[in-house]
């Protein structure tokens, strides 16, 4: 019946007045009122149903302070929850210890820092005092005097073995050249009967003559790599020692001014701290400042030794070997050779490279 009295409401023509009410029509008035028990039906219905639902998600909707991951997709089962407080807690710890541990490097980068600048003021101070003369400084005459002497004699030595490498470049050259003439004399010596004999005798002085020169080239480089080696290692070592016993001098001088110059101030609880820090340090400065002072001692000791025994082993090579090779005494110069043990590259080698010099 409502569903007759609905369909009839619809296909009715509602006449509309000039004000744009509806005109009042009795036969409609039946109809109407079904319409409104109609409709207050349905909102009854609706409003019931509604309720219910919005009461059954309140109940079983999600706790938004117990968020969960489900893995394994829709419906899984209870095994594939991970707790997302667990994750949280999890991260945060992970995050404080990363942040200790570099705030930690951070720190003691710092403190090295620290020093170093500290460190460096306090030395670049004490060197410029001394240029400008207002700051003393602790010398010790003797060993500052055989280091000079280290200085300069290595200087000298730079000088002998710049002029040996020349000397075996330059010789060198003449045996290759005496090589290449030896054969061009062989060959005319083949070539032209009616001076066969003077040919011939010139190509063998010729070949004698680069096979003494391959010899002596053998001793002359043993003479260079000798001096390479105690000047560019045996003396660099000893010099480099004393590199680092000069900066100890100077970082020993340093701290010494400064002590003395908290010495001289007021002696407050402040100041007694400083002067008993800058003591300590002092303390350990002279210490290795005299360690350091102890080892070029040494060095400079054992290096004299060594220099006498190596250069009067190569001058004594040197001056035999010369000396037999312009004499053109062949079996001296390689009775030379065999005293000091030198051994010579098979015939037709070539020339040593740049690294085999050094």
């Amino acid at each position: 019946m409502a569903d007759s009295i609905m369909s009839r409401a619809a296909t009715m023509e509602i006449p509309i007045n000039s004000n744009g009410d509806s005109r009042n029509i009795p036969e409609d008035d039946g109809l109407e009122q079904a319409a409104k028990a109609q409709w207050s039906l349905d909102e009854k219905v609706g409003s019931s149903a509604d309720t219910r639902d919005l009461q059954q998600v309140m109940v079983s909707g999600p706790n938004l302070n117990e968020t969960s991951i489900v893995s394994g997709g829709y419906g899984g089962t209870a095994e594939g929850v991970i707790s997302t407080s667990s994750i949280k807690g999890s991260n945060m710890h992970q995050s404080a210890t990363a942040e200790e541990a570099t705030r930690g490097v951070a720190v003691e980068k710092f403190d090295i820092m620290k020093k170093w600048g500290l460190n460096t003021y306090k030395c670049t101070k004490q060197l410029i005092s001394e240029r400008f003369g207002r700051g003393s400084r602790t010398v010790d005459l003797e060993l500052e005097a055989q280091i000079e002497v280290l200085r300069d004699t290595k200087r000298k030595y730079e000088i002998i073995l710049r002029l040996a490498r020349e000397l075996t470049n330059h010789f060198y050259s003449m045996v290759q050249t005496q090589h290449a003439l030896g054969d061009t004399f062989a060959d005319l010596s083949q070539k032209s009967p009616e001076l066969r004999d003077e040919f011939g005798y010139n190509a063998e002085t010729q070949k004698l003559l680069c096979r003494n020169g391959e010899t002596l080239l053998g001793a002359i480089n043993f003479f260079v790599s000798s001096i390479n080696t105690l000047v560019n290692k045996t003396m660099e070592d000893t010099l480099m020692t004393i590199k680092m016993y000069e900066n100890a001098r100077l970082e020993y001088d340093a701290y010494r001014a400064d002590l003395e110059e908290l010495n001289l101030g007021p002696r407050d609880a402040v100041t007694m701290a400083r002067i008993e820090a800058t003591d300590q340090q002092y303390q350990a400065q002279k210490d290795k400042y005299e360690r350091l002072r102890s080892d070029v001692t040494i060095k400079i000791k054992f290096l004299d030794e060594n220099k006498v025994k190596v250069m009067h082993k190569q001058l004594l090579l040197f001056h035999n070997a010369i000396s037999a090779y312009f004499a053109g005494n062949q079996q001296q110069l390689e009775q030379t050779l065999k005293q000091f043990n030198i051994k010579l590259k098979p015939p037709g080698a070539e020339k040593p490279s740049w690294l085999e010099e050094q």
